[in-house]
């Protein structure tokens, strides 16, 4: 998407009934104008409006319907103060967002250390702000319970790798295959 496209013309794009144009404005045009950036915000869409949360900085008075949107509220977390009230939060991803807050004051990070979610308490571990003694207390804790959540968590770790590649199955030709299936009953 063009750099320089006239505000009027960001605008439309921001309103057309596709999403995936309204996607695009929100990815490539992150200078975009207020009204555009509002439009974004408040957006019919929930995941539009996530992904706008997550690349717009909102104007204030928007910031109190954002953190009352359950599709927003995680997001918006990252443009307020961390509160008890946020941190204490139902929505562990709201919780999670609030642990990775770059303001989160010591008490909160403790409080938060302690978190039922390892999401939660994987994010008080990777801080830099995080004393070693509580850190390695933590990582004690993070002991995954399904081999989905070690493989997202390892993406946090920086421990991710791709799985070798399957091997090609050997060649067969059409009788061997044809018998490979009366075997398996196919």
């Amino acid at each position: 998407m063009n750099e320089h496209l006239p505000t009027e013309l960001l605008a439309l794009l921001a309103s057309d009934p596709e999403s995936s144009v309204r996607s695009s404005v929100i990815q490539r045009c992150r200078d975009a104008p207020e009204e555009v950036r509002r439009a974004l915000l408040t957006d019919p869409d929930p995941d539009i409006r996530r992904s706008s949360v997550r690349t717009f900085a909102p104007p204030p008075d928007l910031l109190p319907r954002l953190l009352a949107d359950p599709a927003t509220r995680a997001a918006a977390v990252a443009h307020v103060v961390p509160t008890p009230e946020l941190a204490g939060d139902p929505d562990s991803d709201v919780r999670e967002a609030v642990a990775a807050h770059p303001d989160l004051p010591p008490g909160l990070r403790d409080l938060l250390a302690e978190d039922q979610d390892f999401f939660v308490r994987n994010a008080i571990a990777a801080r830099k702000d995080t004393p070693p003694a509580l850190r390695e207390q933590v990582v004690a804790t993070l002991k995954p319970d399904s081999p989905l959540a070690e493989w997202m968590l390892s993406f946090s770790r920086g421990t991710h790798t791709c799985p070798a590649p399957a091997p090609v199955p050997p060649h067969r030709t059409r009788q061997q295959a044809e018998a490979l299936l009366a075997q398996a009953g196919l």
